[in-house]
């Protein structure tokens, strides 16, 4: 799917159709989440199902079959009606998407899916097994966006894909062929039960294509562009808010690989240093921070690590909420305004969306309000530190490092009184990359951490609440490849991700706490020829252990573990409850 940096991420990549002819597993078919099954190799991890209400859903087909073959077929349109036998307010609203893909050779891929053309969805495909069909399934909570479902509308579904129309000499050997079936299921409220508090609007981030349509998702080449679009918005807004996914493609995809450019020829590496950081603006201000995750697609680095489990949410990539909210009185006030993103460090390229997602006052038609404070810097300014020793050898320390806090304070005056929110937030990234390079052996170590402590204060009426959530994503990667007396080539890879959020609230009337934990360690050798040719795999082994809970009495705790790519472990907490 996307090219990488570095000699030794290159050659594996290059391996991957050698070893997905190395599959040789044809035991019956599963689904990822729902029946995770003790010597498969199909897709599977340890997520969670979305939690579901006790009552019967109306469950809306979006599409059924359709099918990514060719590049002609990659972008594909749905009507979308919303049930009627369940009006009005919804409790809960599920995303239900099922893959398959039949055995074969293909690239991963990546899926998208848009209603209008808000993303719902944004997700990577898995390689395909040699002989058997594989297939998966995506869940996602999509209640606040219920906004998007009140009316008809056209849906699209984004998959590209190539077999007989890639280019040579893919279209010789390429044969693996999507299959895509996606339903929504609306959970009616009953009686007093009204559901949850949703938001009023979500509005679309869009570029333009050209041609008379829009990219979707957006493309961001450089650090220069822009997913920007101009609103003419409510004048009632109350809080506001930015989902944000940015995916790391084609020159970037191993982003935290990259070193500065000044070392990168000798490293044989990409450049602009291992670190990226999307930024948000407001009508040109800076307005906000998303982190970029470290995302490992399962054509990434060494495919055997990924199957059955794949990394860290590469089925389904979590957007990012940026809280827009001290801006709350500025875009009501009836004039046109521009939220944009942009991607920090940018090497060509990123897929990004964005959705503005908007509650309003319903008690008044106006409100106005100010930004009272914003000392976010328009731009991060890493600091990098190179010791490197060059020579017949080269060895020693690459690392880039950001570190700086803001606040964005701002008030809105409601119908119910003045509102005062205040966000301030610490971002902390560093990426120190150690190296070992001779004739012989090549060394490449990652330790990447990336943390955003956010705290959040509202008050109104006499009254204030205190949010804070710490989002922590590290990555850790090692590679390396060593060249054998009988000048075959051993390449060991070992990674480990977490994805860990806390969030909490405190105020008058009590308080709450969140917790969810994913964690994903694998490791595997190959084992090429002087000509490359890719002669096997051996010791691997992978496991992934997800735990979340909340001061609700939510609780889930799964572990799953593989061995020579079978599935070898499922605990009992993989039955369990859910998030």
């Amino acid at each position: 799917m996307q090219s990488s940096p570095s000699p030794i991420l290159r050659f594996l990549i290059a391996a991957t159709c050698a070893v997905l002819c190395l599959s040789l597993f044809s035991v019956v078919t599963t689904a990822q989440s729902t029946n995770r099954q003790i010597g498969t190799q199909f897709e599977v991890t340890a997520d969670p199902l979305v939690q579901r209400p006790h009552a019967k859903p109306c469950v809306v087909q979006l599409f059924s079959n359709y099918q990514f073959a060719l590049f002609s077929e990659s972008v594909q349109t749905f009507p979308f009606s919303p049930p009627a036998a369940c009006p009005g307010r919804w409790s809960k609203v599920v995303l239900e998407i099922n893959f398959s893909e039949n055995g074969g050779i293909q690239f991963d891929r990546t899926a998208s899916l848009f209603l209008g053309n808000t993303n719902i969805y944004f997700g990577t495909t898995p390689e395909p097994l040699a002989t058997a069909t594989n297939t998966w399934h995506v869940e996602r909570d999509v209640t606040d966006y219920t906004a998007l479902l009140t009316m008809p509308q056209t849906g699209t579904i984004v998959l590209a894909n190539c077999t007989t129309d890639c280019p040579s000499p893919f279209n010789t050997f390429l044969n693996g062929i999507f299959t895509v079936n996606a339903d929504l299921e609306f959970y009616p409220a009953f009686g007093g039960d009204q559901g949850n508090e949703t938001p009023d609007e979500v509005l679309p981030l869009t570029q333009s294509n050209g041609s008379g349509g829009f990219d979707l998702p957006a493309i961001l080449s450089s650090p220069t562009d822009l997913l920007s679009t101009t609103f003419t918005l409510p004048t009632n807004i109350e809080r506001a808010y930015v989902d944000v996914v940015p995916q790391s493609q084609s020159g970037d995809e191993f982003w935290y690989s990259c070193v500065p450019n000044d070392v990168s020829k000798e490293l044989f590496s990409c450049g602009n240093t291992g670190f990226r950081e999307t930024e948000v603006t407001v009508d040109g201000q800076p307005a906000g921070v998303a982190p970029v995750s470290p995302w490992i697609y399962t054509g990434g680095i060494d495919p055997f690590l990924w199957f059955p489990n794949p990394g860290v949410q590469t089925l389904d990539f979590i957007p990012y909420r940026v809280d827009l909210t001290p801006f709350a009185g500025v875009l009501s006030d009836g004039n046109p305004h521009t939220v944009a993103l942009s991607v920090f460090n940018d090497n060509g390229y990123f897929s990004v969306t964005g959705s503005l997602v908007l509650f309003l006052d319903h008690g008044s038609a106006q409100v106005t309000g100010a930004v009272t404070k914003n000392t976010l810097a328009a731009a991060p300014t890493p600091v990098i530190t190179e010791n490197l020793t060059t020579g017949s050898a080269i060895t020693g320390t690459v690392d880039v490092t950001s570190d700086r806090s803001y606040t964005l304070s701002g008030y809105v005056n409601t119908s119910h009184g003045k509102v005062s929110t205040s966000v301030s937030q610490h971002i902390r990234f560093a990426n120190d990359q150690s190296f070992n390079i001779t004739s012989t052996l090549y060394v490449q170590d990652i330790n990447l951490t990336t943390d955003v402590l956010s705290v959040t204060k509202v008050s109104k009426a006499g009254d204030s609440i205190t949010y804070t959530r710490n989002f922590h994503f590290p990555l850790v990667v090692d590679i390396s490849q060593v060249t054998l007396s009988n000048g075959n080539i051993s390449a060991t890879t070992t990674t480990q991700q977490s994805y860990q959020v806390q969030a909490g609230g405190q105020g008058d009337d009590g308080g709450f706490v969140s917790l969810v934990n994913n964690t994903d360690h694998a490791q595997d050798t190959l084992l090429f020829s002087p000509t490359f040719n890719l002669l096997g795999n051996s010791n691997q082994s992978a496991s992934q252990h997800y735990v979340s809970l909340n001061s609700n009495g939510g609780f889930y705790d799964c572990k799953i573990a593989a061995k020579n790519n079978t599935l070898t472990k499922v605990s009992a907490g993989c039955k369990g409850g859910h998030d």
